[in-house]
């Protein structure tokens, strides 16, 4: 290399750090973030009914077993970030492990999920506001959600920790409300949600047992509650000391999501005065508040969970944003949309245009219908764990996750019980013809798409690398 070559690329690599992402967080701070991307209130309030629905008391069980399969994958996420602890998550340790290819059907699929994601819980606001503002717009709602929580996001990382911390002691404050509530009026013994689940048959409203495999299938969505603390790995660039940091916020994260979503689930299980009025409500943590705490602690917590839902909003835009801004910078798209959503705000140090782009598609999406945002998104998680556990095996194979500082204890065990987890999981979508199968037929299709692009654009491009914040992109 020539003296002014070398001077270029000094200059370029400088140029390159400079507009980097801030290094600004320790560990709690990136575990506030990813605490409120995973939101458990929400979960407790708006997935947990869904689970006591499909298996009645056999949901507590449904969340046991989802939670052993979530250590398994937060062994699988702490192993892998902390080898590539990069703003690109997912898309970067399935892209440098598997190839470019994975990477990027990885990418769009992690992309258009997270969005989907986004104006699905934004459209959850208003029913929650409703208790004080009835007849609100969801979709009005929503947008306006998005339009704030997106303004937050584009601001300094440190400040977003700050914020997000905040929002999430008043949702966890929420949770101990609930468990007060429950294990102070205790009506069964915890030893039945083992020997004995029931559930309540539709056709004679009577309590009948909970099969072995109704508890397997509502497992499922146990697992998607549960998500989220994987999100880690999108601040890694922003975390300090990130090799050694990263793995730990992940597998805490997963720890206190148990915690904050099981032990709220028990207590309603436990302390519902009728337990066939609890499995016989649609709003069945509303049933269980309104019979324990009175209206006006109802509207109080629900008022929580909506500020919980806003706080989710926010976290995942952060995440999203930095997705979309590790593509740019590994120039996926096309010239000016690469340097649009890898520019960095010169005060905020913000991937400032990815966050209104993020925020943008978001806000369209709210106009989706519901049911076609839950199926498009459903079951693009259960690949992109798969593809996970695949990638710590090729890893440890060839070496390339050497540089990371955590190593999963007794592999292979617990990425293959993970993998095997997630067949079933995918067998079990596939046999429920109302959402499960076309939800999988959506992210085929979608996997389909990235593929094509990728074997007709990408793959003749020499100018599409993965690079890290201290690799010169070229």
């Amino acid at each position: 290399m020539s003296t002014n070559e070398a001077t270029t690329a000094s200059a370029d690599k400088a140029v390159t750090s400079a507009k980097g992402l801030d290094r600004a967080l320790n560990a709690l701070g990136t575990l506030m973030i990813v605490l409120s991307a995973v939101t458990p209130a929400s979960s407790v309030f708006i997935i947990v009914p869904g689970v006591i629905a499909l298996a009645g008391t056999g949901s507590f069980l449904s969340f046991v077993i989802a939670a052993v399969i979530g250590l398994f994958m937060a062994f699988v996420y702490a192993e892998l970030s902390s080898a590539y602890p990069m703003a690109g998550g997912e898309y970067t340790m399935i892209g440098r492990t598997l190839g470019r290819f994975w990477g990027f059907v990885t990418l769009v699929l992690v992309f258009v999920s997270i969005v989907l994601i986004v104006a699905v819980i934004a459209l959850g606001v208003g029913t929650y506001l409703g208790v004080l503002i009835p007849n609100l717009s969801p979709q009005l709602v929503g947008v306006v959600t998005i339009a704030l929580a997106g303004t937050v996001a584009a601001m300094r990382i440190k400040l977003n920790a700050f914020v997000t911390g905040i929002f999430l002691g008043i949702e966890m404050l929420a949770l101990l409300v609930l468990m007060w509530l429950g294990f102070t009026h205790i009506e069964r013994p915890l030893s039945s949600l083992f020997t004995a689940p029931q559930l309540l048959d539709p056709t004679t409203n009577a309590l009948v047992p909970a099969s072995a495999g109704i508890v397997m299938a509502a497992t499922a969505v146990a697992l998607f509650a549960y998500n989220g603390y994987g999100a880690a790995a999108y601040f890694g660039e922003e975390t300090q000391d990130a090799k050694h940091n990263i793995g730990k916020v992940v597998l805490w994260a997963l720890v206190i999501t148990v915690a904050a979503e099981l032990i709220p689930l028990t207590a309603v299980l436990l302390g519902s005065p009728d337990l066939g009025a609890l499995l016989a409500a649609p709003q069945k943590i509303e049933y269980f508040l309104e019979a324990r705490g009175g209206h006006a602690l109802t509207v109080l917590i629900s008022l929580a969970i909506a500020v919980a839902i806003f706080n989710a909003v926010i976290a995942i835009i952060l995440q999203a944003a930095r997705l979309l801004f590790s593509s740019g910078r590994d120039k996926t798209w096309f010239g000016p949309i690469n340097a649009a959503v890898a520019s960095v705000h010169g005060s905020y140090a913000s991937p400032w245009i990815a966050t209104i782009v993020v925020s943008i598609l978001a806000a369209v999406a709210c106009f989706i219908d519901i049911n076609l945002l839950l199926v498009v998104s459903g079951t693009s998680l259960v690949v992109i764990y798969a593809l996970l556990c695949v990638a710590v095996f090729v890893g440890r194979r060839a070496g390339t996750t050497d540089g990371g500082h955590y190593r999963m204890p007794l592999f292979p065990v617990p990425a293959i019980l993970a993998f095997l987890a997630l067949i079933y999981v995918a067998y079990e979508n596939y046999l429920d013809v109302a959402f499960g199968r076309p939800s999988l037929i959506a992210t085929g299709l979608i996997m389909i798409v990235a593929a094509v692009y990728y074997l007709l654009v990408l793959a003749r491009r020499k100018d599409w690398n993965l690079h890290g914040p201290d690799e010169l992109a070229g």
